[in-house]
């Protein structure tokens, strides 16, 4: 008898639609296409194929999301595309979610779900899986009722009537003992982290941590700037973990370097909230160094958007060296560097730290031009590129003069106090 020959199969991609709308009036950067280009990039991060996609302008928010012709227009799509998915580039409250599955009659994601995926891709340590879970499930909580519509008694039977638990009552009761249980692992993370910076902070060793959007190339940079190996991906949050490392600058000093989680836009709260107690090592940082893609036409928009989300962390204040990265992307040959502002560590003695300002479309400018263009608000600009080297020399002085600053006014504050 012959032996039946097994045959492997590739495992069919999810078919996703991808839809999002512009509400006029609302306060964005991003064109709506802009926006939709990226939550494409993240379903293709989640290994999704999509088949289409549909936006819409509107003069206020939809109870479903979209106005009700282009609803059943999307319905018509879905079917003749054969969509599995239909992913909404904002996040869906909970009835607006149920609404739209109930009339798709296919599954119903926002991008913060999207965004939650690729996460839990990525997502490689303990520590970043922790965050990863705590994220997920504070994100599941206010849905569950989608989840259980039918809310049927627990059981049956003798002993069961009477007072007793709806399902969708149990399933939030061992969702909240799993956050519960999360956090509090989490906080043993984070007095293990608060400790080490705290054995930092008694040595003087200068801190700067790698701020940056998604696939700015941090972590290229920062193995460069480093000798490190951290891995480098041509992908969508390849960095989930911090990972830090000790050098000696220029100067001699000591220093920790450390390269953190990437920015996106929309990035959902209950991420940044479940990262904290991997960004308190920025909160600790004496200089942010912000990396940004230099080649990419939305750069100015990137920059703002790292820049609100620091705000929100209450880091707009702490100095800040803004790297644009992949120049080699923009020209053949190493651009000049931008001069150096005045002052130690770029600003004059006794003023506070320079913020990030707005940036003009560096895709658009020439190379030799961009340092005095873009020197408004900015107190350093370095040009860079990790894959050739460009500006790396010059970007482990600059750190090296800021912390010599940070370390100059911590030192004046000390004795202003005394």
């Amino acid at each position: 008898m012959a032996k039946a020959s097994r045959i492997r199969t590739a495992r069919r991609r999810e078919r996703v639609f991808a839809v999002s709308v512009q509400v006029r009036g609302a306060d964005s950067q991003w064109s709506v296409e802009d926006s939709l280009d990226e939550l494409a990039a993240l379903a293709d991060a989640c290994g999704a194929e999509v088949v289409g996609r549909m936006s819409q302008r509107l003069q206020k928010h939809s109870p479903t999301y979209i106005g009700m012709g282009k609803l059943d227009e999307l319905l018509q799509l879905v079917h003749d595309e054969r969509a599995d998915t239909v992913i909404f580039d904002d996040e869906l409250k909970p009835a607006q979610q149920r609404r739209l599955e109930d009339h798709l009659k296919v599954k119903v994601i926002d991008r913060s779900t999207l965004i939650l995926d690729v996460f839990a891709r990525r997502a490689r340590t303990a520590e970043g899986k922790l965050q990863i879970d705590l994220a997920q499930s504070e994100y599941l909580l206010p849905r569950l009722a989608g989840q259980w519509s039918h809310l049927e008694r627990l059981g049956g039977g003798i002993g069961t009537r009477g007072p007793g638990e709806t399902q969708i009552e149990t399933d939030r009761r061992l969702v909240r003992n799993k956050i519960s249980r999360i956090k509090k692992e989490l906080e043993k993370v984070r007095m293990r982290r608060r400790s080490q910076r705290s054995n930092r902070s008694r040595s003087d060793i200068g801190v700067a941590a790698f701020v940056g959007y998604t696939n700015a190339g941090k972590s290229a940079l920062f193995n460069r700037l480093t000798a490190s190996e951290v891995p480098e991906r041509d992908q969508l949050f390849s960095t989930l973990d911090t990972t830090t490392r000790r050098i000696h600058l220029p100067s001699g000093a000591p220093a920790t370097i450390s390269d953190t989680v990437g920015f996106i836009h929309k990035l959902p709260p209950v991420v940044v909230a479940s990262f904290r107690a991997t960004l308190e090592e920025l909160e600790d940082a004496d200089v942010l160094v912000h990396v940004v893609d230099a080649s990419s036409p939305h750069a100015e928009q990137q920059i703002d958007v790292v820049d609100k989300i620091l705000d929100e962390m209450d880091l707009s204040r702490v100095p800040r060296i803004l790297v644009l990265n992949k120049m080699d992307l923009l020209t053949d040959e190493q651009p000049e560097q931008p001069a150096p502002e005045p002052g130690p560590g770029g600003v004059e003695d006794g003023d506070a730290p320079a913020r990030v300002g707005r940036v003009p479309d560096i895709a658009g400018l020439d190379p030799a031009q961009i340092g005095a263009d873009l020197r408004g608000e900015i107190s350093q600009v370095v040009l860079a590129s990790a894959l050739n080297g460009w500006g790396v020399d010059r970007l482990r002085a600059t750190i090296d003069d800021e912390l010599a600053a940070a370390a100059e006014r911590a030192m004046q504050v000390q004795a202003a106090v005394s």
